[in-house]
């Protein structure tokens, strides 16, 4: 693992672009892929464009917290970046990218760095061995469900 300046995660999916951006776009499906959210509360109509919040919640019942995750910016096929809100822990900038490669086969891409909070207060390394494997994680799961999508 070489440490950057976010804690960066590669997949490379069998499901093709199309099928991908299908889940990315259907903000009901975050609690599915997202490692940590145990429900989606609400999504904006709008969702996934600039500025549409997904409203989430995070933890294990009874002992959950709700807040919500917003698209900081969007290249549709392509790039979402976000802004995740885990309060108190903090917050943290999320980008995902897709790239096609050979076939219908995708690399998936997922950057993340904490950006305010308390837990900015960790030194990167640290933050970065916390974040990888669940980011590797999130990028099997968004894979999986992606698989069973027509694109």
């Amino acid at each position: 693992m070489v440490f950057t300046s976010t804690a960066t995660v590669e997949l490379d999916s069998d499901s093709s672009s199309d099928a991908i951006w299908n889940v990315l776009s259907d903000g009901w499906t975050y609690a599915s892929w997202v490692v940590g959210t145990s429900r989606v509360r609400a999504v904006d109509p709008h969702w996934p464009q600039p500025g549409a919040r997904l409203h989430h919640s995070f933890g294990v019942w009874p002992l959950v917290i709700n807040d919500h995750t917003e698209v900081l910016e969007l290249d549709p096929g392509r790039r979402i970046r976000l802004q995740a809100r885990g309060w108190p822990t903090g917050e943290a900038t999320v980008e995902i990218t897709t790239s096609p490669t050979e076939g219908s086969s995708t690399r998936l891409t997922i950057e993340e760095d904490v950006t305010s909070g308390p837990a900015r207060l960790l030194p990167k390394p640290f933050r970065q061995a916390a974040t990888v494997p669940r980011n590797r994680e999130t990028l099997r799961r968004l894979s999986l469900l992606a698989s069973g999508r027509p694109a």
